[in-house]
């Protein structure tokens, strides 16, 4: 017989609070046409894209995710020091150890908070927040942060012209404590490895110190790129299209409800083509709220969920109480899906 004792956590999860930051600099296509063969109707067609937020040297990975996340904890009014951990999910974090959400916990004014990244790239909110509802249930902490925060300009390859005018930088946060009833629902998650050539960095980092000069990829005036992400636009958006649906009607039927039952739906916000064909073939109704903040936010990969739930909430098009279906989809390529009870 076991002598160790149960945990001691709560019945149940709930996001309590959500905050973004975008950074200050708004680029519109007419920017990114400055190195590439398109046009501004092309893109609009192809992405839903009209403007995007890209960073200052200023606007760090910490810098941008200590701007949402304290509108997050304010949000959930709740102090920093009652988070007991604090999940980061990036893949625009550049150094390799120490893990930023150390940083982020501290500057926070956290008590010693956990605090480590994850590398889950569009999908990585998701699994930061079922790693979040783990903790608050299991009772390792009161309180967990969960932060999506992308610095995506820093990793574009202004000369691709399947990417150059797809990817945005900015953060959001979400606090998620305790509940006395479901608010959370079981997430569906997984991975297809076997797709991982889709979506991926041109030039892994080893090749900086141990490649030949001479295989690294030139930019137009033949100097070294900085390695970027690139796709296959098009196999990307088929597995989207036709395998995502399916995940989001799984999480749906997971939580023991149907598209009916829906207030909200905010998907990764990758592409609107992509999102539009996801509405059509789970059938929303039309009372359900869509969020397309790629419009003029861009795809900021791991930040994009909270940020559309962010601007839903801010504007009135969602509100608190709201039941959402959330999934997110991307490089590995990853996915993971769950139903929500907005802030």
């Amino acid at each position: 017989m076991s002598k160790i004792k149960p945990s001691k956590g709560a019945p149940y999860a709930r996001i309590l609070g959500v905050g973004g930051y975008r950074p200050t600099r708004i680029v519109p296509n007419e920017v990114i046409l400055e190195t590439i063969d398109s046009s501004d109707e092309w893109i609009r067609s192809r992405s839903g894209i009209e403007t995007r937020h890209w960073a200052s040297p200023e606007e760090t990975v910490a810098a941008m995710s200590i701007e949402a996340s304290g509108k997050a904890i304010a949000d959930a009014g709740i102090d920093a020091a009652q988070i007991g951990a604090v999940v980061v999910s990036t893949v625009s974090h550049f150094s390799q150890t120490p893990a930023i959400a150390t940083e982020i916990a501290d500057r926070l004014g956290t008590d010693k908070a956990a605090a480590f990244d994850i590398s889950a790239g569009c999908a990585g909110f998701g699994y930061g927040l079922t790693l979040a509802k783990g903790m608050i249930v299991e009772g390792s902490a009161p309180y967990v942060l969960v932060i999506g925060v992308e610095r995506l300009s820093d990793l574009t390859d202004l000369e691709d012209r399947a990417t150059a005018f797809l990817f945005g930088d900015g953060a959001g946060a979400v606090v998620v404590g305790p509940s006395q009833e479901p608010a959370i629902g079981p997430t569906v998650w997984g991975s297809e490895g076997d797709k991982s050539e889709t979506i991926k960095q041109t030039v892994p980092w080893d090749r900086f110190r141990f490649g030949d000069v001479s295989e690294l990829p030139l930019d137009s005036e033949g100097n070294v790129k900085f390695p970027a992400i690139t796709q296959e636009g098009q196999a990307v958006f088929r597995w989207a299209v036709f395998e995502m649906a399916k995940v989001a009607q799984q999480a749906l039927d997971a939580a023991g409800i149907s598209p009916d039952d829906l207030d909200v739906f905010i998907p990764h916000q990758a592409n609107v083509r992509i999102i539009d064909s996801m509405v059509k073939t789970l059938k929303l109704p039309e009372h359900v709220t869509v969020a397309r903040d790629i419009r003029t936010t861009g795809n900021t990969s791991a930040a994009s969920i909270p940020l559309a739930m962010e601007r839903l909430l801010a504007t009135g098009e969602a509100k608190s109480g709201d039941t959402a279906l959330v999934i997110g989809f991307g490089a590995g390529l990853v996915y993971a899906a769950t139903v929500v009870t907005l802030p």
